[in-house]
């Protein structure tokens, strides 16, 4: 259980949800590992939260554990739809830990938000990689069959054909020099959809990923998107994706963390 999640699902305002996919890693494997990870160096955060006043443990999040994962990436991604829909159909905020990036496309399809935020040092715009359609490295390009526009924080590599379509109006990419100063102007009635891949930090920050890239965010920039995203905009979902456990534990408490930055920023402001 992630610690403090541990109100009765039928009270819950948020829903944690373990997506442990690990099928496309085109580097390090390991993010079948991500979600324990996670929950694991969680434990040793403080309950309270000094910024907001608020205890997480009294903001009504539920762990709803592990959807397990088997390697057939289209079937899994249905089922785990179907879960993520379910939360929603409860009138909560879905949490998705990941898990591959790949999991994002569930999460997206149950939400269908309008507009998807993403902190990634990648720009996921392919169409396919070595001929598989559903990887993490095309996860954007089939996100924006969904939603309307797609802003991508931190992005600093991709194929020539992704930054091509990156030019098109859909797609806004933020790279990680400007990530301080860019803060969320959509329209009132849009919906929004954060998903934090874990390799938009700097190596340095979080080492535990798959294919890491190098003159990334700092955590405290991460952190500053999350906490923009989640009190200005209707936000439907979240997730945090592409932890390993091939460090010593700095991605997985970057990525608990950024969670736990979520809820309280998100219950404060009652989005």
């Amino acid at each position: 259980m992630f610690p403090g999640a541990s109100t009765d699902r039928g009270r819950a305002d948020f829903v944690v949800v373990g997506a442990p996919l690990d099928v496309s890693t085109s580097f390090q494997p390991g993010t079948r590992f991500g979600p324990d990870e996670i929950r694991k160096y969680a434990r040793t955060f403080d309950d309270y939260d000094h910024r907001t006043g608020q205890f997480f443990s009294e903001l009504n999040v539920h762990d709803h554990g592990d959807v397990y994962a088997w390697d057939d990436a289209e079937e899994y991604l249905e089922y785990l739809e179907g879960v993520v829909t379910d939360v929603v159909w409860d009138d909560a905020c879905p949490l998705l830990l990941g898990g591959e990036h790949t999991i994002t496309g569930a999460g997206v399809s149950a939400t269908e938000p309008n507009v998807f935020v993403c902190l990634d040092a990648h720009l996921d715009l392919r169409e396919e990689y070595d001929g598989n359609p559903l990887s993490h490295a095309t996860v954007t390009r089939r996100v924006l069959d969904t939603v309307d526009e797609a802003v991508i924080i931190g992005a600093r590599t991709g194929s020539e054909d992704e930054w091509e379509r990156a030019t098109k109006s859909d797609v806004t990419v933020v790279p990680p020099e400007e990530a301080a100063d860019w803060k969320p102007d959509f329209d009132e009635d849009d919906s929004t959809y954060l998903s934090v891949d874990i390799d938009g930090a700097d190596p340095a920050f979080a080492p535990g990923t798959g294919t890491m890239e190098p003159f990334g965010l700092s955590s405290r920039e991460m952190r500053d998107v999350v906490r923009a995203v989640a009190e200005t905009t209707d936000v439907v979902g979240f997730d945090v994706v592409e932890v390993n456990d091939r460090d010593d534990g700095q991605a997985a408490t970057l990525g608990g963390k950024l969670l736990r930055e979520f809820v309280f920023s998100a219950a404060k402001s009652g989005n």
